[in-house]
């Protein structure tokens, strides 16, 4: 498939931090298929399996975690990227690895270890992104971390927009390979993003009700999934209630997707980029849903978060998941000797990067080793079955 000339091409790469060792394959796959296989290798998108996506060892087989989650962003990233004559590839690696920064319990976990680390300059998922896979993920003995293209690492960065104040992991990368951080991102990172909303405005749905948590007849006061379910009857007027709400996640992502795509072509039409430079000095984004769409997607997301992700069980759950993440912290913070042999001898002796060495160790808990961790240096804990 041809590139439009605005697409990230990775004949034209800025290259990565590292030289790289080997040319061993290297005319078998291009610098965006390298990044994004480096990604599906790595330890720290395994460890997503085991990771909070919305439910906290949720009680079955069939409900997202972080992993499944990024999987069906980088399925609805590909699908866009493919129709604007993107790169797939880039954009399919900065999906999968878009949440890799997560720390166990999600929300919960991150607000606990950003109060942790309020001393050492917080915590930010976004930016532990980068910090895992430029400086903690290293299975290369050559260099840290990935070594992942200049492209890659600038579209994790900035993929929610143009970075004015960043964090104190992000600074430190960027002041090691600069990332014109106060440019757009790329097409495909801004895809990217919306596509991740996509995915959890629409699949978050689905498990909510699949839990019991929320109801079709309450998702239907929302009128985006109100005129998708009267679409979806219209069409399947034979159909079960249940295997109609499938149908309506299922046509709801696809009219969102339209939506996304017709307005991007608009926005790109007038803004005429010639090249990804053009792109990175627009002064708006040109990945975005129609005004009225992105209107009727921030009225379901308000509703999600007063109806599903706060939730009374959730709230109690991510109570306790903070209970766990602060208390890891505390302990680990007073008796750095608690911690696994190989991360107490790379301890650093000075603060910040002591209490942000501790950090990453916690960071990059799954929620069940945080629990078991918990369960061993402080005692017990009631959680769901499963952690």
């Amino acid at each position: 498939m041809a590139l439009a000339p605005f697409a990230a091409d990775p004949a034209l790469t800025r290259g990565r931090r590292y030289a790289l060792a080997s040319a061993s394959n290297r005319g078998q796959r291009d610098e965006y298929q390298r990044d994004r296989d480096r990604i599906v290798h790595s330890i720290a998108f395994r460890r997503l399996r085991h990771k909070t996506q919305v439910f906290v060892a949720p009680d079955g087989d069939h409900f997202r975690v972080r992993l499944t989650h990024s999987l069906e962003v980088a399925q609805i990233g590909r699908t866009i990227a493919r129709a604007l004559d993107l790169n797939e590839d880039l954009t399919e690696a900065l999906c999968l690895a878009h949440d890799i920064g997560h720390p166990p319990f999600g929300h919960a976990g991150e607000d606990a270890l950003k109060e942790a680390m309020a001393g050492a300059g917080g915590f930010d998922h976004n930016a532990h992104t980068l910090r895992v896979l430029t400086r903690l993920e290293s299975p290369y003995s050559h260099h840290p971390g990935l070594n992942l293209s200049w492209e890659m690492i600038e579209g994790l960065a900035k993929h929610n927009g143009p970075v004015a104040d960043p964090p104190w992991a992000l600074a430190e990368i960027d002041a090691d390979w600069p990332l014109d951080l106060a440019g757009q991102p790329s097409l495909e990172a801004q895809v990217a993003a919306l596509a991740d909303d996509i995915a959890y405005d629409n699949h978050d749905i689905d498990d909510g009700i699949r839990a019991g948590l929320l109801s079709l007849d309450e998702a239907r006061t929302v009128p985006l999934v109100a005129e998708g379910w009267e679409a979806a009857r219209a069409r399947w007027p034979d159909c079960s209630d249940s295997a109609l709400r499938s149908e309506l996640i299922r046509n709801q992502i696809g009219r969102m997707v339209a939506d996304l795509l017709a307005e991007s072509r608009r926005r790109i039409a007038v803004a005429n980029p010639r090249s990804i430079a053009d792109v990175h000095r627009a002064a708006t984004p040109l990945i975005a849903f129609s005004p009225d769409m992105a209107a009727a997607e921030r009225t379901l997301k308000r509703f999600m978060y007063a109806r599903l992700y706060h939730h009374p069980q959730q709230v109690a759950v991510a109570e306790q998941a903070h209970v766990i993440v602060a208390g890891l912290a505390r302990a680990y913070l007073s008796d750095p000797a608690m911690l696994p042999s190989e991360w107490a001898a790379r301890l650093p002796a000075d603060e910040p990067a002591r209490t942000r060495h501790i950090g990453d160790f916690i960071a990059g808990m799954t929620d069940r080793y945080a629990v078991s961790r918990y369960r061993e240096v402080i005692g017990p804990v009631d959680m769901p079955e499963g952690v």
